[in-house]
This record gives C-alpha cells, sequence and structure tokens, in this order.
C-alpha cells in the first residue's frame, strides 16, 4: 500500500508571526530516516524491599538536528527521561534530584497514591534538593507518566523536555497474551510538538492568543526524535500512545487505514479490544494499541495525524516475525460503581474572558481550598466546556489520585465511544461539550494536602484553570 500524499498547509502560520519572536524553523517535512529513539527501561534496584529509580533533572543538549545541539531540560539523558516499570504491590521510591537553576516538582499523572507524594506544586523541589515519592503501588495495570507540575510553570518545563513514561504491572497484564518485549513489540510513543527557532532553539514564547488557544508547535517530535523510522517484525506490535504535548488534540490513524485495536485506556485495559481506524487523544491522555503488520512484510506504514495531514513515525515492517501472539477477546473484567450509590453531584464550568481562564468563576489559588470529598464515597462529577458567544475553546479535565469513568457525553451514555470505557483520568471537551463522570476516592486521606483537578493544556493550567480537593 502507498503511503498517502498530503499537501501540506500553513495551519500555524497566524503562531508564527509573532511580534518579537524569532523566526521559526519549519522541521515537520523532510524524509524519515531518524531512528526512534526507545527510552532506556528502569524497573528500580532492590533494597531491603523497596525499589528505588534514582532520577535527576538537569539542563541538557539533544540532537534535534544533525548539525547542532539544542538547549534543552532532561531527567537523566538528553531529552525526556527513561521509561519507569512498577509492579502492582511493590513498595517503590521515585528519587528526584533537582539539578536546575529553578525549583520544580515531578507528578506521577494517573498514580493512585497519597497526596502528599504527588508532586503537585504543594511538593516543589528547589534547585539542588532532591525529593522522593514512597508509596506501595496501588493499581492495575496501566500507562502512565511523570511530569512537573510547579506552578505557573508546568507548560514550560514539560516543553523544554521534562516527561517520561510510567508503566504499570500486575499479574493479570502478566498472564495476558500480549506483545510484552519493550523495545521490540511493546513501544512507547511519546508524542509531542515544538517550535524550533532558526538557530535550533526550542522556543516557548506564548502570546496572549495562544495562551487561550494553546501553543501548538510546527514540527512533530516522537520520542525526542523528528521524522523517525522504526524496525519491527511482521508481527502484532503494541504501541503505548501517550499526548505529551502542551496544547494540541492529535487524531491518529496509519497512513493505510489499517484497522487496529485499542486494548488499554489511561487507567486500565478495556474490557474486551475495540476496533479502530483513529483514535483521538487529548493533552495527557493515554491509549494502547495493538497493530498487526503480520501480512505486511516490506512494507512501510506511517502514524498520522489527520487534523493537520503529517506524520509522526514511519513503521518499517522488516523482519520476520520469531514469536508471534494473537490479541485475546477478552482482557479483563472492570469494577463499575452505579450512579444509584452516588450521593453528591459536584459541577465545574471551565470558562475563560479577558485572558482569565477559570473552573466555576475562579482562578488557582494555592491557599484555597475548593472542594472537599468523603473517602469511599461514590459520587458524579458534571463537567462543562462553555462555550463563549464568538469562539470556543478546547479543553479537557484531569483528575488527581484516582481514576474515573465516563458516564455520560453530552447528556447521553449513548454518546461515550467505546474505547472510553475504561478506566480515565484525563477527558476530553469540545468547545460546549459536557460530560458525565462517576469518581471515588479511595484508601487516601490527608485533611492538610490537596489534590488538583484541573485543565491539562498545559498553558490553562498555568494561567488558572485549576482547582485543590482534599479527602476528608
Amino acid at each position: 500500500m502507498k503511503r498517502r500524499t498530503f499537501l501540506l498547509l500553513s495551519t500555524v502560520a497566524a503562531s508564527t508571526l509573532l511580534i518579537g519572536r524569532n523566526q521559526i524553523l519549519n522541521s515537520s517535512s523532510g524524509s524519515f530516516n531518524s531512528k526512534l529513539f526507545i527510552p532506556p527501561l528502569i524497573e528500580g534496584e532492590e533494597i531491603d524491599g523497596v525499589y528505588n529509580y534514582n532520577l535527576t533533572i538537569q539542563k541538557a543538549q539533544h540532537s534535534f538536528f544533525a548539525d547542532k545541539l539544542t538547549d534543552t531540560y532532561a531527567i537523566n539523558g538528553s531529552y525526556l527521561g527513561p521509561t519507569l516499570k512498577l509492579v502492582d504491590g511493590q513498595e517503590v521510591s521515585i528519587n528526584y534530584t533537582n539539578k536546575l537553576d529553578e525549583s520544580t516538582t515531578m507528578h506521577g499523572h494517573g498514580m493512585h497514591l497519597p497526596a502528599n507524594m504527588d508532586g503537585s506544586p504543594h511538593q516543589s523541589i528547589a534547585s539542588g534538593e532532591s525529593w522522593s515519592a514512597r508509596y506501595r503501588v496501588n493499581q492495575r495495570a496501566c500507562t502512565n507518566w511523570y511530569h512537573p507540575h510547579a506552578e505557573g510553570k508546568t507548560a514550560e518545563h514539560v516543553y523544554k523536555g521534562l516527561a517520561g513514561v510510567l508503566i504499570i504491572e500486575d499479574k493479570e497484564s502478566q498472564a495476558l497474551a500480549l506483545p510484552k518485549e519493550y523495545g521490540v513489540d511493546d513501544i512507547p510513543l511519546v508524542l509531542q510538538d515544538r517550535f524550533f527557532s532558526v538557530n535550533r532553539e526550542i522556543v516557548y514564547a506564548p502570546n496572549m492568543m495562544e495562551s487561550m488557544m494553546g501553543y501548538k508547535g510546527d514540527t512533530f517530535v516522537t520520542n525526542g526524535v523528528i521524522n523517525p523510522s522504526l524496525e519491527v517484525e511482521a508481527k502484532e506490535i503494541r504501541f503505548r500512545l501517550l499526548n505529551g504535548s502542551n496544547s494540541t488534540v492529535y487524531n491518529l490513524a496509519f497512513s493505510d487505514n489499517r484497522e487496529f485495536s485499542q486494548i488499554a485506556t489511561d487507567n486500565s485495559f478495556l474490557e474486551k479490544p475495540v476496533s479502530l481506524t483513529s483514535v483521538r487523544l487529548s493533552p495527557g491522555e493515554r491509549a494502547e494499541i495493538v497493530v498487526d503488520f503480520s501480512d505486511s512484510l516490506g512494507k512501510e506504514i506511517y502514524l498520522e495525524e489527520l487534523t493537520q495531514a503529517k506524520s509522526f513515525l514511519k513503521v518499517a515492517i522488516s523482519k520476520e516475525a520469531k514469536n508471534n501472539t494473537t490479541l485475546p477477546a477478552t482482557l479483563t473484567t472492570l469494577e463499575k460503581y452505579s450512579p444509584d450509590e452516588a450521593q453528591t453531584t459536584r459541577s465545574f464550568t471551565l470558562s475563560g474572558r479577558m485572558g482569565n481562564l477559570f473552573i466555576n468563576n475562579k482562578t488557582m489559588d494555592m491557599h484555597r481550598i475548593d472542594e472537599r470529598v468523603s473517602l469511599n464515597k461514590v459520587e458524579i462529577w458534571e463537567i462543562h466546556n462553555q462555550k463563549m458567544m464568538m469562539m470556543g475553546m478546547e479543553h479537557n479535565f484531569h483528575i488527581h489520585g484516582t481514576h474515573f469513568m465516563v458516564l455520560e457525553r453530552n447528556g447521553f451514555a449513548s454518546n461515550v465511544a467505546q474505547n472510553e470505557k475504561g478506566y480515565k483520568d484525563t477527558v476530553y471537551l469540545a468547545p460546549g461539550d459536557s460530560v458525565k463522570l462517576i469518581v471515588k476516592m479511595t484508601d487516601y486521606r490527608d485533611s492538610k494536602v490537596p489534590y488538583m483537578y484541573h485543565c491539562h493544556f498545559l498553558e490553562h493550567e498555568d494561567r488558572g484553570m485549576m482547582g485543590q480537593f482534599i479527602v476528608t
């Protein structure tokens, strides 16, 4: 099957013609000859029954381009960080040392853990200091990630390169006949977009409009590589997709329009694989997919973003399969709470005006607790993206420390897509959309240290579209 040819439109013209910004380099076109970087896998060093993961947050330089090193932030490397593998039931200590010239934090996005181990703005790591997130892993298999959450600086720190994949395994996932050889048939893909100046430096300089509408780069970067290529065997390949961008929603598909199976969403397996030809991910969302390339030996197929008509990755099916897998018809059984159990309903309206962003007409205040949630009580959370008169903004909604299920989208359960019916921690809302979530905080209470809820469009988060809740 030939690769589809697209006309590349200048969709970022308005973003690049900014007063005071250096000329922007468009690096998205070109051949896909650079080898895809696979972040190293760290499974922890066991010391007295505790698995330790030692991570250094640092300034670095990264070779996005053959002729220039670009200044970045990184974790144990030159861009992004290693993949951390944790197993349900393990006692872990994730130890961060901050060698930047400024404070930051490191949040376990999607992790079910105590509030004081969450890595929120309340657990700041000063320059030259260290901080450890120590807890017992207490959740089902899923693909999460870790990234900064510093007050007002999250977007910039992530944009410069601070992020990494965090894989949770459990007995169920280990027993399933899925592709699971990391870097061979189990591949993490951190999907991002960036602006680069003509001197090959990362440009993070959002103006007021971009802060409101989201800072969306013109160059696709996959695992820190522009225009990468991946060689795989002619068999089932599992991709762990992470939208690690600041504000861009991706609609992902393959160049030959082939079907694939989504097997997991943010925080769990789906009960059964869902057959798709495209999948939408907003910033912070994850999806695990299995693609069957067994009939495609010798072909080159591209992972594309349909909205912008550009590609993230070339997949070259260049090797005979050594070990085959067959995707199970059933993956798991999920515990589901009934809306009839809910004793509390909370409503959250996402809105903006005059350059400010709000949840329930309030902007983020580190000293204010917005909600008090009871432990082990089922609740309904209704989220509404208020559409302004002349324009609408995309948003999503992320809750720390727990997961939820989407009950309704725009008033109807039938609007919830089959591939959204697993546990999630981040949900997308187009302008004017509303969603109804069923939520239950379990295991951890803290009357003083809050969790966060917020839009995960990082410019929106930094401009105040965030609130705090404690579990009592």
